[in-house]
């Protein structure tokens, strides 16, 4: 499912003709996605690293799958952890332990992104793999 979900992003940010436009989709992704209220917005869901507040919350019911929902407080970290977090709900935690990193690059993030906002990326990846091993 994770691989599935990654490459629909990877097609419709490839089929977005500049960096700039692919920016502000991203950005654009982010303030179409929904606010969360801020009793969710707790430290312990708090991503460390970012360059604005972020949050990932995981979510479990009695399905073997995980979700996730996320917010940030710029629309650009917003989109991408919004785009993350959908990449990898409904994923169980082996699935998302699995996943290797270097898949992601296909989004090519290193070209879009400054290095701060590359280095958030990789926080956000990997408060999503420790809530896997949390629930595995």
């Amino acid at each position: 499912m994770i691989k599935e979900k990654l490459k629909r992003y990877v097609k419709i940010l490839n089929d977005i003709p500049t960096d700039e436009e692919k920016y502000g989709w991203l950005m654009l992704f982010g303030k179409k996605s929904m606010d969360h209220v801020d009793q969710l917005k707790l430290d312990e869901f708090e991503v460390p690293g970012c360059q604005t507040r972020t949050w990932i919350i995981p979510g479990k019911d009695d399905r073997p799958t995980l979700h996730f929902i996320a917010d940030s407080d710029a629309l650009i970290s917003k989109g991408l952890v919004c785009m993350l977090a959908d990449i990898f709900s409904e994923s169980t935690p082996k699935e998302i332990l699995d996943f290797e990193r270097k898949d992601l690059e296909d989004l090519r993030l290193d070209v879009l992104l400054t290095p701060g906002r590359r280095n958030g990326a990789h926080n956000m990846l990997q408060k999503i793999r420790e809530y896997a091993v949390e629930y595995s």
